[in-house]
């Protein structure tokens, strides 16, 4: 069940009456633990070569044409990895964090969906099975389920969706929250003192208007700082800076949620998409800004924290008539965050000559998008193998957990 937390609708709703009788019970807790674990999904399919550029492989530059990104030692614009692979140069944070041992890249990653529909794509990555609809409830809300109840605290929330809706991924029997800045106007301190007052007999709303406030709260500096026209104008991914910052504050506070997911289109570059600039970089570079931002906000938590970020599937070796690319299969995803065993890229190459592309036009996935969740949600949750296996990813027994993810307490 989703619950949504904006301050400013709740209340308007109260006030007019009837809506309140409707909210559904607002938790705000977390599971016995202080982990923490974020989920960002990067909707519309990311070119993973333009992100993770494989400048060593002998046929990346012929093979991408105009696409291509020049080698670190050429002149210095990607970010070295390593001898076979480097950041594109918007991804500077996120080349920080891999020299300081907080970032791993992953390629050749894709779930076990092998089509070309972004629609069916997000359904796989969320649902947590091995088809498009294959459930209605999304594998990180089934997580959510097996943690044990919270001790020692007064609220009872682990998970919560920065989003407008609640995604799949986050759907299900589990109680979830969410929160996105809201577009209504503020309501003042006398109104907000007159609505308290109202319901200080009635603890069922009185509880559920604390509640809107406090997550509120958390998040409304952030959110407020970041919401000028400038920023705006700086930020291509709708605000994504400004809910990231959010989540830093929310996820930091003792008393705030665990885990989180947050969400970003913009990533559908069929069109015009650059190499070292163009569409494409911006959208990087606004991303990372975006995960620095999350980082500096939820302060010392970050040493207990791993966010993955992945995509649906990855686009076309090859650029196409319009300058971008198309739809493909396999891509690139990245495990940040003070609590990942990072400095290193973890792949399976499998080249990019033309017989070695999948179905003769895309990067093949060597491997699977699932075992790295599984790896995380293992290590840094000590959720046992079976459940991972037979609830939170059903039927994915064959799918082995990738080890050696997260730092070691």
């Amino acid at each position: 069940m989703a619950v949504q937390l904006r301050r400013r609708e709740f209340l308007q709703s109260a006030l007019i009456g009837a809506a309140a009788l409707s909210m559904p019970r607002i938790l705000f807790a977390d599971a016995d633990t202080d982990a923490r674990f974020v989920f960002v999904i990067l909707r519309g399919a990311m070119d993973g070569l333009s992100a993770v550029v494989p400048y060593a492989d002998p046929n990346y530059a012929k093979m991408r044409g105009e696409l291509a990104l020049s080698a670190p030692q050429e002149s210095g614009t990607a970010l070295k990895l390593d001898g076979f692979f480097a950041l594109n140069p918007a991804l500077v944070h996120l080349h920080e964090r891999f020299v300081a041992g907080e970032l791993i890249a992953l390629h050749a990653v894709a779930s076990p969906y092998r089509e070309r529909s972004h629609f069916d794509g997000q359904d796989v990555l969320e649902n947590g099975t091995s088809r498009a609809h294959g459930s209605q409830s999304g594998w990180l809300n089934r997580f959510v389920a097996t943690l044990p109840p919270a001790q020692g605290r007064s609220t009872e929330q682990t998970a919560i969706a920065f989003a407008q809706n609640v995604p799949l991924v986050l759907r299900g029997d589990a109680r979830v929250g969410s929160w996105a800045p809201s577009k209504l106007a503020e309501l003042d301190a006398d109104t907000l003192q007159r609505v308290a007052e109202m319901y200080s007999s009635e603890p069922y709303f009185a509880e559920r208007l604390q509640a809107a406030l406090q997550v509120d709260a958390m998040a409304k500096d952030s959110a407020d700082a970041m919401a000028s026209d400038g920023d705006k104008k700086r930020d291509p991914l709708g605000a994504l800076g400004t809910l990231a910052t959010a989540a830093g504050r929310m996820l930091g506070a003792s008393d705030g949620p665990r885990i989180a997911v947050i969400e970003t289109t913009g990533w559908d570059t069929h069109f015009n998409q650059g190499a070292e600039k163009g569409v494409l970089a911006y959208r990087l570079g606004a991303l990372d800004a975006a995960l620095d931002s999350f980082r500096t906000s939820i302060g010392p938590a970050w040493s207990k924290t791993t966010v993955l970020i992945a995509t649906e599937f990855g686009r076309t070796v090859a650029v196409n008539g319009t300058r971008g690319t198309d739809h493909g299969t396999a891509s690139c995803a990245f495990l940040l965050g003070g609590a990942v065993a990072g400095g290193r890229v973890i792949c399976d190459w499998p080249g990019l000559g033309s017989s070695q592309l999948y179905e003769g036009r895309d990067l093949k996935p060597t491997m699977h998008l699932y075992s790295v969740c599984k790896g995380v949600l293992h290590e840094q949750f000590g959720i046992g193998m079976e459940k991972l296996d037979t609830v939170v990813f059903p039927d994915s027994v064959r799918i082995k957990s990738l080890e050696g993810l997260v730092r070691r307490a």
